[in-house]
């Protein structure tokens, strides 16, 4: 391919419709507007979500508690998940992602206590619970809070 042969995909470039340029167009006159009424003024139409009068849904469905703004979200990593390391490895967050344990890492990683840890490994993360801090001391390994 030579650059003068370079030409966009096909419908990639799509022209703009120019309204108000004549009945042959297809949209002269009332430039697809229609005949009067409130979608056919300038500044015309309704607000987001208003629905005619009728009670607008968000208004209809309860409402209830609230949101945390302060909320962490952790990634959670179980044991039986971190015999997948060799021995003696030092497991971080950055490892975790990596391999792809963890997709990402949010508010921070918490390791729980699901299933056994075979391994000596020294685990950093950011929360532990207290049965998979104690197991990962029994089999020998450290723990490290971030």
């Amino acid at each position: 391919m030579k650059l003068h042969e370079l030409q966009p995909a096909e419908g990639s470039r799509k022209v703009r419709n120019r309204v108000g340029r004549g009945s042959s167009s297809g949209n002269g006159k009332t430039s697809g507007r229609g005949h009067k009424g409130q979608k056919a003024r300038s500044g015309g139409g309704v607000r987001l979500g208003f629905e005619g009068g009728q009670q607008p849904l968000f208004r209809r469905i309860p409402k209830r508690g609230f949101t945390n703004i302060n909320n962490k979200e952790y990634a959670v990593v179980n044991l039986e998940t971190l015999n997948r390391f060799e021995e003696g490895t030092e497991v971080t967050p950055a490892l975790l992602v990596e391999t792809g344990v963890v997709r990402d890492e949010k508010s921070g990683i918490k390791i729980l206590a699901k299933g056994a840890i075979e391994k000596k490994l020294s685990v950093k993360a950011h929360q532990f619970s207290e049965a998979a801090k104690e197991a990962i001391l029994a089999a020998g390994g450290t723990v490290e809070v971030i």
